[in-house]
């Protein structure tokens, strides 16, 4: 696939054989290179591509004090013939820009976005590792640069991809805790972005969880929680029967998931009924207890499909039949897997091949 090319400044010599590709962690190692451009004057700047390296910036810089950090999580996946597979790369672009609407931050346009994307990738293609759970991540991100204290919108900004070869999130199923003191997100909030505040206003919530024995939380709605939201950093899913349920996207307090629109329309494509509405605490327990649910899991660019096994919730932890045995997470989860590396034919357009 043809793309623009921005200048390249190329490292002299790659870590590529430091890295142990046998024990990848998720978002530990960084390949060589990094996309930057500059936001400044109201324009964007000519892009680059540099080596990775760190960045220096004012104390006084706007992200340090006032927050304007959004962010994306994609992936890139090579085949033993060495193609490589991008997945609705575009639909990050849009989710990153009403991001950036909410955050008051500028657009990215789409020629930096994704053709800065496709040149990274294929520079550092060597990076990509080969087997099941195995990609290239791919973090997009923009922060605020003035070197200004005063409350107000940046008036320069920093957009940047970096990438992380890495293995599965989650190489099993997960135990997690309804979570009815802490909220991720309210209404009128900044839920629905993917901003750096909503990932560190998580983290005191989801560390107590831990240290009751919890891999996540399941988040509820911040005026009652007696509806459930979100599953740690992963849109939540519940299968009954053939009814596939989900909490809608109407309050923006919920992050709208790419693999998470891409499971609603396969769902529908393969006749189960798809009903976004809101999901009490009560329903999800009851469900569990009474064995009218069958799966529950979390969806997700850096897990895909992660089954939850147990549920806490007050003094009592539900515990779910073997994940192994669920028909629709397990059948959804192979097919964009066998999609994502180029196994099946992409019918709806998803996939771009490098």
């Amino acid at each position: 696939m043809k793309y623009s090319t921005f200048p390249v400044q190329k490292i002299t010599k790659s870590k590529l054989s430091s890295v142990n590709f046998d024990d990848l962690k998720f978002g530990r190692d960084f390949s060589d290179h990094m996309l930057l451009v500059e936001y400044k004057n109201g324009a964007w700047e000519t892009p680059q591509i540099l080596p990775y390296q760190p960045l220096e910036f004012s104390p006084a810089a706007s992200v340090f004090h006032y927050g304007q950090a959004i962010f994306e999580g994609l992936k890139a996946h090579k085949n033993e013939a060495g193609e490589i597979f991008v997945f609705r790369a575009d639909e990050n672009l849009k989710r990153l820009n009403s991001s950036a609407t909410r955050m008051c931050m500028p657009h990215i346009p789409k020629g930096i976005f994704l053709d800065g994307l496709k040149q990274l990738i294929e520079l550092d293609r060597e990076w990509i590792p080969v087997g099941p759970g195995m990609s290239l991540y791919l973090r997009p991100f923009m922060v605020a640069d003035d070197p200004f204290l005063g409350v107000k919108p940046s008036g320069s900004y920093k957009f940047m991809i970096i990438t992380s070869p890495s293995a599965s999130y989650y190489t099993g199923a997960v135990k997690v805790k309804i979570e009815t003191h802490y909220s991720r997100a309210a209404v009128g909030g900044i839920g629905a972005a993917k901003a750096a505040g909503n990932y560190a206003a998580s983290l005191l919530p989801a560390k107590k969880a831990q240290e009751e024995g919890f891999d996540q939380l399941i988040w509820t709605d911040a005026q009652s929680h007696e509806f459930i939201e979100e599953s740690g950093t992963m849109n939540l899913m519940i299968v009954k029967g053939n009814t596939l349920l989900t909490p809608p996207l109407e309050g923006k307090t919920i992050l709208p998931g790419i693999t998470r629109k891409s499971i609603l329309q396969l769902a529908e494509e393969w006749g189960y009924e798809v009903i976004e509405r809101r999901i009490s605490v009560n329903e999800l327990t009851e469900g569990i207890e009474d064995h009218s649910i069958d799966e529950v899991f979390g969806v997700g660019t850096a897990a895909t499909i992660a089954p939850i096994a147990a549920i806490g919730f007050e003094e009592k932890l539900l515990k779910l039949t073997d994940f192994t045995q669920w028909k629709f997470s397990t059948k959804v989860k192979q097919y964009l897997e066998d999609l994502k590396t180029g196994k099946i034919a992409d019918t709806h357009n998803w996939i771009e091949v490098l």
